[in-house]
């Protein structure tokens, strides 16, 4: 097991990490100057490429990456900006929505653990299990349709409240599981604000070329977000855990929380060591044989 980057926005376990107290901007560093940032974004990019080309090559180890944010945290954005830089035959892009009847059939993992990245590559999940802590969570009465055993006649938050317990302890057996077998797993939560949501909702009602982001369902969620940040609250300090670590990034700039997911990657895959295969010396024998052949065609 790797040993979480240490950075300012890494969630410790057993914390008591409080969202109100999380910062939705940046801190230190080099803050906001722009250019600074975009100069360190295209740095970035290129050793996560290098990296992950090591990390394909090694084939022993898969890099898993979880993003949940809030609507209009820029998730998308980021997951494009951040791995722009991959081979694609590296990576794959997970995003899950609702359930379909034959998801619904499974348990809640089972449609992410089929998407799970092969070794020597990175897995991305736009939205992931946690939405069954987060979204469920908030709507309770979605668990109706999981023809679940045992639950309760009340779907409240108190009777519910060891039903999320019991899901965050399958959760924590889940990437402890995928951790000993090779899978490295860091999450970010894209903390953004709501002042700064309720800017990015507007600037896609006022502007035509973003009518197709808005949703008329998000202002419903927006209405909820007391809820939501309780059940991120319980989920963050419930399941940042040493083998599988969340970060709380500050989102109200676009631009310095790609740079910051990209710094945490690049130091995860540091950490990880991906090496080009040995070659032994009866192969290495073999590569001079055929190099003789080429040249002397």
């Amino acid at each position: 097991m790797i040993n979480a980057p240490e950075t300012p926005y890494l969630i410790k376990p057993n914390s008591g990490f409080k969202v109100n107290q999380a910062v939705t901007i940046p801190t230190e560093g080099i803050g906001l100057n722009k250019s600074l940032l975009k100069k360190e974004l295209k740095k970035l990019r290129k050793e996560i490429g290098e990296l992950q080309h090591r990390l394909f090559a090694e084939d022993k180890n898969a890099l898993l990456l979880v993003f949940q944010a809030m609507d209009a945290a820029g998730k998308d954005s980021t997951i494009r900006a951040v791995l722009s830089g991959v081979n694609p035959a590296g990576c794959h892009v997970s995003s899950f929505k609702k359930p379909s009847a034959e998801e619904l059939d499974h348990d809640y993992l089972w449609r992410s653990a089929i998407r799970l990245p092969e070794r020597g590559r990175i897995g991305v999940f736009n939205r992931s299990y946690y939405e069954e802590t987060l979204v469920v969570r908030v709507h309770p009465n979605y668990l109706n349709y999981q023809r679940l055993v045992d639950l309760p006649d009340t779907l409240s938050e108190k009777s519910l409240k060891s039903f999320w317990g019991e899901r965050f302890e399958s959760i924590n057996d889940h990437e402890k599981h995928l951790t000993r077998n090779g899978t490295v797993i860091i999450k970010f939560w894209l903390n953004v604000s709501k002042d700064e949501q309720k800017k990015r909702f507007l600037s896609r009602l006022n502007e035509p070329e973003k009518y197709w982001k808005f949703d008329s369902g998000d202002l419903k969620e927006r209405a909820l977000w007391d809820d939501y940040m309780h059940a991120y609250e319980q989920m963050l300090n419930a399941t940042s855990t040493n083998h599988a670590p969340w970060y709380a990034i500050p989102a109200d700039n676009k631009l310095f929380m790609r740079v910051e997911v990209a710094r945490t990657i690049v130091a995860t895959l540091k950490a990880m060591n991906p090496q080009f295969p040995d070659v032994d010396k009866d192969e290495l024998a073999k590569f001079n044989e055929m190099r003789g052949l080429l040249n002397h065609e």
